[in-house]
């Protein structure tokens, strides 16, 4: 039985990956009164007194939303807000079970993003916090930007900025063990969607001076006609020097390669091409742009994907349950950029520097210690941002 097959049936059984069960033993008319009517009355009247009690009277201060359109499934793509559903609950189970936060699937009917986003805060009140999930690009730049002046919570699209912080984490330690500083480093990007975008913009925040974005157009360079805002400011912050060409032309002489796109694209002699020990994130699933066997042969000195059955899995799990944790701790407004550089840090120093080596540059995604660094870091950085609220 292939892991399809195992998947489907094991579905099938489950009826549904999430289960809700009340926290409190109502079995005497005692209970009842306190926990319904007519107890329950006074939590609501001092709520309607001091809204921020909501979060020590109900279960919202540990509550995320998980939400999404349909429009990006994993790599299945538009398939629907219905069909969407297994893998938002997937999405909740490991932000229990890494994080120990409570978490909701939503599937939003609408592609609209001002009906997506109208949706989303008129519920908001109910949830500590909105993770966003597979929703489309460009579409969720704008979604993310609106939704963020729309409510007070924090709003997270999990496939950019978790991809980002994992993606960062790795090349920071990457580049410690290879005696390379971040702001020397030359980082190629094939993909400029969600994922490549945020991992753009976080590298440069965190000193990375060099970076060449590529689509399926070539390298994107400044005054190119781009699909969003987003990619449109990045590329005023990119490829300083006006490259023109391919992907194998961007890769001769860089230190990083990262694939956010197809399987394939890379070649070994593309590897050759790049500078002494280059680092190879192949992240396309389920099959990367480049098998790690063939990127080491070829020289590479660091290989990562996204599969959890080769080294260095670049896998978002190692983030977002430890960022909302922290944010929940104290009951942050937003996430900030300091908080996701906090988190990315973190998840770096969870490897020690006496086990760091190329095929260990990023924890082990089932490492129990990574949400609770991550969780400390980002309630940190929440408070020294200015952000926490308790």
């Amino acid at each position: 039985m292939d892991i399809m097959e195992k998947s489907l049936r094991a579905h099938e059984e489950w009826a549904g990956k999430l289960s809700f069960r009340s926290k409190v033993a109502i079995k005497d008319k005692d209970a009842l009164s306190v926990a319904y009517t007519p107890g329950v009355a006074q939590p609501c009247l001092e709520i309607q007194k001091n809204p921020a009690l909501s979060y020590t009277l109900t279960g919202r201060h540990n509550l995320v939303a998980v939400i999404t359109d349909g429009t990006a499934v994993l790599g299945l793509g538009d398939i629907g807000p219905l069909a969407a559903m297994p893998v938002m609950e997937g999405k909740c189970a490991l932000f229990s079970e890494f994080g120990g936060v409570d978490a909701v699937p939503l599937c939003v009917d609408s592609k609209d993003p001002d009906t997506f986003c109208k949706t989303v805060a008129l519920i908001a009140g109910s949830f500590g916090g909105i993770n966003l999930e597979d929703i489309s690009a460009p579409r969720c730049f704008e979604i993310e930007q609106k939704l963020k002046k729309m409510v007070d919570i924090p709003v997270f699209h999990d496939d950019q900025h978790g991809t980002a912080v994992v993606a960062s984490a790795a090349i920071i330690n990457a580049s410690k063990l290879a005696g390379k500083q971040l702001s020397d480093l030359r980082v190629v990007i094939n993909g400029a969607g969600a994922a490549g975008v945020a991992i753009a913009n976080m590298l440069l925040s965190i000193g990375v001076q060099d970076i060449i974005m590529i689509n399926s157009k070539g390298i994107i360079c400044e005054g190119d006609k781009l699909s969003s805002e987003a990619l449109t400011d990045l590329s005023k912050r990119t490829n300083k020097t006006h490259m023109h060409g391919s992907l194998a032309d961007a890769m001769k002489g860089a230190d990083v390669f990262i694939g956010v796109s197809k399987p394939g694209l890379v070649t070994q002699d593309m590897v050759r091409s790049m500078n002494r020990d280059p680092f190879i994130f192949a992240m396309a699933n389920p099959t990367p742009e480049i098998m790690p066997d063939l990127a080491k042969e070829a020289g590479a000195f660091v290989v990562g994907t996204g599969r959890s059955d080769f080294p260095n899995q670049i896998n978002n799990v190692l983030a977002f349950p430890g960022i909302f944790k922290g944010a929940f701790s104290v009951r942050a407004s937003d996430i900030t950029e300091g908080m996701k550089y906090a988190a990315a840090k973190a998840i770096a120093d969870c490897v020690p520097a006496d086990k760091l080596s190329p095929e260990y540059v990023i924890p082990q995604p089932f490492d129990p210690a990574v949400a609770e660094h991550v969780a400390k870091a980002v309630a940190e950085a929440a408070v020294k941002d200015g952000v926490a609220r308790i």
